[in-house]
C-alpha cells in the first residue's frame, strides 16, 4: 500500500465529518487515484464548492480552492482555461452539483473541458441539517420532507452522458477498489470525466430513515449495487432498490482547452478565425 500521507495537511486534522460518514473513504480514494495516476502534486488543483464534501480540500496538500455554493465547476473552468497544463479536480456534493450548480455541471460536460469531477453523493444536504437534495430517493424522509420526498431524483450519470461528458462512472464507499480505479481513469483522460461516489450519511439521512449506522448503510450498498448487465437481466418487479455501478460511458472527443488553443495559435500566426 503506497504512503499517501504526503498528500494530507495533517495540521488540519482531525476532520469535521460525523462518525460513520463515507466522505473520508471517498477522499481517500481520490488521494490514492492521484498517486496511482502519477500526477505532479504541485501541478494539481482541487476545487470545491460548499457542503460536507467540499470541506475535503482543507485536508489535501495540493493547490486548493474552496469556492461558493454550486460554483466549483465555474471556478475550475477558469483555472483550466488560464493554466491548461494543470490537473484540475472538482470535489462536490449532490446538492452542490445537482441543484444550485446544475447548470455549471451541464455546460462543463458539454464543453468536454479537462476536469475530473467526483460527486460525493450522500442523498441529502448534510451540512445544513438534512434537507432533501436532488438526489434524495423518492419516498425517503428529510427535514424538508417530513412525510416523504415526492420528487424524483436525478440520474447524475445519465445527465453527465447526455450533456457530453466523455467518461462517466459510479461506485460506492463499499466498492473502494472500483472507485479508485474509476477516478484514476478519469484523471488519465483529456476531457471531462465524472465519477459519482455514493457515500453514506448516517447522521441526517440514515438516522431519519432508520437505516442504521454507517457500516449498516455500506452493507446496503453491497447488497443492492449491481452491474448494468446484471440489472438488465432482472425482472422489473425484482429490481426494487437495486442500482447500477461501474463504468457507464467512455469515449474520446476533442478537449475544450486544446480546441481553444488552436484558435489562439491560428490568430497568433496571422490567420483568421473560422
Amino acid at each position: 500500500m503506497p504512503d499517501i500521507s504526503r498528500y494530507i495537511r495533517r495540521e488540519n486534522l482531525p476532520h469535521i465529518w460525523c462518525g460513520g460518514c463515507g466522505h473520508g473513504i471517498v477522499m481517500g480514494a481520490v488521494i490514492r487515484a492521484i498517486d496511482r495516476a502519477g500526477l505532479d502534486q504541485d501541478k494539481t488543483v482541487v476545487v470545491s464548492g460548499i457542503g460536507c464534501s467540499s470541506r475535503a480540500p482543507g485536508y489535501l496538500d495540493f493547490n486548493t480552492l474552496h469556492t461558493t455554493h454550486g460554483r466549483a465547476l465555474a471556478f475550475a473552468t477558469g483555472i483550466k482555461l488560464a493554466r491548461p497544463e494543470l490537473n484540475i479536480i472538482v470535489i462536490t456534493g449532490d446538492g452542490d452539483l445537482a441543484a444550485i450548480g446544475g447548470n455549471h455541471f451541464i455546460h462543463a460536460c458539454r464543453r468536454n473541458i479537462g476536469i475530473t469531477t467526483v460527486c460525493f453523493n450522500n442523498g441529502i444536504y448534510g451540512m445544513t441539517s438534512g434537507q432533501s437534495s436532488p438526489m434524495t430517493p423518492k419516498g425517503k424522509l428529510a427535514s424538508t420532507a417530513p412525510y416523504g420526498n415526492i420528487d424524483r431524483a436525478f440520474d447524475l450519470c445519465e445527465l453527465a452522458r447526455a450533456s457530453g461528458a466523455t467518461y462517466v462512472a459510479r461506485s460506492t464507499t463499499y466498492h473502494t477498489t472500483m472507485l479508485i480505479n474509476q477516478i484514476t481513469k478519469g484523471l488519465q483522460r483529456q476531457g471531462f470525466s465524472f465519477v459519482e461516489a455514493l457515500s453514506q450519511c448516517p447522521t441526517y439521512y440514515g438516522r431519519r430513515n432508520r437505516l442504521g449506522a454507517g457500516a449498516k448503510m455500506m452493507e446496503w450498498y453491497r447488497d443492492n449495487a449491481v452491474t448494468a448487465a446484471a440489472y438488465e437481466k432482472l425482472a422489473p418487479e425484482s429490481r426494487g432498490e437495486k442500482f447500477v455501478i461501474g463504468e457507464m460511458y467512455s469515449t474520446e472527443e476533442p478537449e475544450y482547452t486544446q480546441e481553444y488553443q488552436k484558435i489562439i495559435d491560428r490568430l497568433s500566426g496571422g490567420g483568421e478565425a473560422r
